[in-house]
């Protein structure tokens, strides 16, 4: 019996089309940075400048600046902080901004906790309800639920 491979032509254009849909939903969720990231992240993905253009505008080393693509490219896939927006209407705007910080921006809570004057235990307390919200809407359920 003869083994036969899949076309690499067909593989190929699987990975682009995987690929388009990144960009794509990098490109839609660009609007969720604010300042320097978003500046950044807009001369990459929808500019098309290099990293060593991108480098030389800012006055850093490229590894700097590939580094800092590269977290915000992973924050803005994660996608934890877009749960968070689509349920809203169960955080209060303090746990909403400790939210933005944490999965978008990427903040320790230790300086969530200095920036926004609340206690580290409060911050780690809001992380915990956002992530255990985030945790039963990925687990299936439709609607967002908080179970105490």
């Amino acid at each position: 019996m003869k083994i036969t491979k899949q076309n690499i032509s067909e593989v190929g254009l699987k990975e682009q089309a995987g690929s388009r849909d990144r960009v794509d939903l990098i490109r839609q969720r660009l609007c969720m940075l604010s300042g320097e990231d978003k500046v950044l992240m807009a001369m990459y993905w929808e500019n098309g400048n290099s990293l060593r253009q991108i480098s030389k505008l800012a006055g850093v080393s490229r590894a700097i600046i590939a580094r800092r693509i590269s977290n915000l490219t992973k924050r803005l896939m994660d996608g934890r902080y877009v749960e968070c927006l689509r349920c809203r209407d169960k955080f209060t705007h303090r746990e909403m901004a400790i939210a933005k910080d944490y999965f978008l921006h990427g903040v320790s809570m230790k300086k969530i906790a200095e920036t926004r004057h609340l206690s580290f235990y409060k911050v780690r307390k809001s992380l915990e309800k956002i992530r255990k919200l985030i945790a039963t809407k990925g687990a299936g359920s439709s609607e967002c639920k908080l179970t105490d």
